[in-house]
């Protein structure tokens, strides 16, 4: 027999009264965490240390109360550092407090955008973006900041220049480190990677920032960075209202202004809806998130955010991936890891003040690690040749180029990909399907012709659309290629219309597929001229 669901929890002020405590306590936790991370994106994204704060402060108080999820936890996310500090970089022109101010401006029409999407439904647009791309963009972000905080690791600052010149000046940072810092720095990347094994439940960013500041205290860093002018603990305003800056418009006539901007919306939203929908998996409530009103929530807190000095937020991965492992019930533990980091910041900016830039570097580079780790190559491979090979492109082109542009030519190389393989042009953007009922508890969705990651959204629509607890099959026999990006959608869809009480199952057999993973690209039969 199947285990039966458990309850759901309530929302609102009955969600509160109801699970007050778990979510308090899960908040807490992730109040622990959240905090280094806060302070160590916002100093890799060229933002002053308190940015990160107040974005996770308002993304807890404020957006808690207003997203369409139920156990995201909103805050700064290392995958916007790159598109963050391009843009004060290239804003403020060797101006670090003007290309800030700049580029709070681009967040507030940013976010002005993301709420725009929202308001129309775009949410779904996410999954246009086929799954080796996503994966691609994140590993090369991951690459880019293991590269720009293997500088800072070391306690030394580079001369100024594009990505690659940062990356070159590596091994001459290594040979004139400070060994000071860098003892701060390693121990803290090797406490991160054995933390797991030793099976303590507080977190290790944590045991990495409290190590730093005692070995900080033991060096005297506050000294030394008087002494020569170099920061190696976190500057923080001694008055926290003291941290808010406002954006300037000046600039708002540039290409580069605009460029800043449709990066910061297309990547935070982005990411921030894949976040929801990963986490949608973990609830172990099995609830689903209403994508469009989270992001238009999530654009309503960076608007606001961008007004008074913060990061940008999304709804971040392993902030919320700890909520649900300490036991969160409902938003509610969103909105007290906001609120205990108000209170923390008002009440001991002398302690945030003594935490070493070392101890957050190791904190960004073993983050950046788990994005571009092996593992993900091999995860790309084991699917098929072609997803490592679209994977790579697009790391590649992030790399020369930037975030925008290496995705679109990961799009471009995974829709000629499928030309390749004998799409016609009239179906790469454009599904053929039917749904017909067979009787009254069974439904046939037949596809004709491709199911691709350019096409498939009136699929995903129409499907959403489905009563529950019906069986459901899907007749693949009239089909020529699905993609991954399908397959894995039709898995998920499986997944999440079975926990309703459905039943669904696939018809048709492959006659070709592109790895021996179960959620591989196939070809369904030789040819699918006469369907189109």
């Amino acid at each position: 027999m199947n285990k039966p669901s458990p309850a759901i929890p309530q929302t609102g002020l009955a969600g509160l009264s109801e699970n007050w405590l778990s979510d308090l306590q899960s908040g807490f936790l992730v109040f622990l965490i959240a905090l280094p991370l806060c302070l160590g994106i916002s100093v890799a994204s060229g933002f002053p240390p308190a940015s990160g704060i107040i974005t996770a402060i308002i993304g807890g108080v404020l957006v808690s109360r207003i997203n369409g999820s139920y156990l995201t936890i909103n805050g700064p996310a290392a995958g916007l550092i790159v598109v963050i500090l391009a843009a004060v970089q290239t804003l403020g022109e060797g101006d670090a407090l003007a290309g800030y101010r700049y580029t709070l401006a681009a967040i507030v029409l940013a976010s002005a955008l993301q709420i725009l999407l929202g308001f129309l439904k775009m949410g779904r647009l996410s999954s246009f973006f086929p799954s080796s791309v996503v994966h691609g963009m994140l590993a090369a972000i991951g690459i880019i900041i293991i590269a720009t905080q293997s500088h800072v690791i070391l306690g030394v600052t580079p001369e100024p220049g594009k990505l690659l010149s940062i990356i070159a000046q590596i091994p001459q940072s290594i040979f004139s480190m400070n060994a000071e810092i860098a003892l701060i720095g390693f121990l803290g990347l090797l406490i991160m990677m054995i933390w797991p094994l030793v099976g303590i439940r507080i977190p290790a960013p944590v045991i990495v920032v409290l190590i730093g500041m005692v070995f900080a205290w033991h060096f005297d860093l506050a000294t030394d960075s008087v002494a020569d002018g170099t920061a190696y603990l976190v500057a923080l305003p001694d008055d926290f209202l003291a941290s808010f800056y406002f954006p300037d418009f000046s600039k708002l006539f540039t290409f580069a202004f605009w460029e800043a901007v449709l990066s910061i919306s297309l990547v935070g939203s982005l990411e921030s809806l894949l976040s929801t929908t990963a986490i949608d998996k973990l609830d172990p409530y099995k609830r689903s998130s209403d994508l469009d009103r989270d992001l238009t929530a999530v654009g309503t807190g960076n608007f606001l955010v961008g007004f008074i000095g913060g990061l940008p937020m999304i709804a971040e991965i392993v902030r919320s991936s700890a909520n649900i492992d300490n036991g969160a019930k409902t938003a509610w533990a969103n909105f007290f890891h906001g609120l205990i980091l108000l209170l923390f910041v008002v009440l001991f900016t002398g302690f945030i003040q003594s935490i070493p830039l070392a101890s957050l570097a190791a904190l960004l580079i073993y983050t950046g690690y788990k994005l571009a780790a092996p593992a993900t190559f091999a995860r790309a491979m084991e699917i098929g040749k072609e997803q490592l090979f679209v994977f790579v492109v697009t790391i590649f082109g992030v790399l020369a180029t930037d975030l925008l542009i290496g995705v679109a030519i990961g799009i471009a190389v995974k829709l000629v990909i499928n030309r390749v393989r004998g799409v016609w042009p009239n179906n790469l953007f454009k599904i053929h399907f039917t749904i017909t009922q067979q009787d009254n508890d069974t439904l046939i969705i037949k596809l004709l012709g491709s199911a691709l990651f350019s096409n498939f959204l009136p699929l995903k629509k129409a499907l959403a659309e489905l009563e529950n607890g019906k069986t459901v099959i899907f007749d693949f026999s009239d089909g020529y290629l699905i993609d991954h990006t399908v397959m894995e959608f039709i898995h998920d869809f499986r997944r999440n219309y079975e926990a309703q009480g459905g039943q669904c199952r696939k018809v048709g057999k492959a006659l070709e597929t592109f790895s021996n993973h179960t959620l591989a690209a196939r070809l369904m039969t030789a040819d699918d001229r006469k369907h189109l």
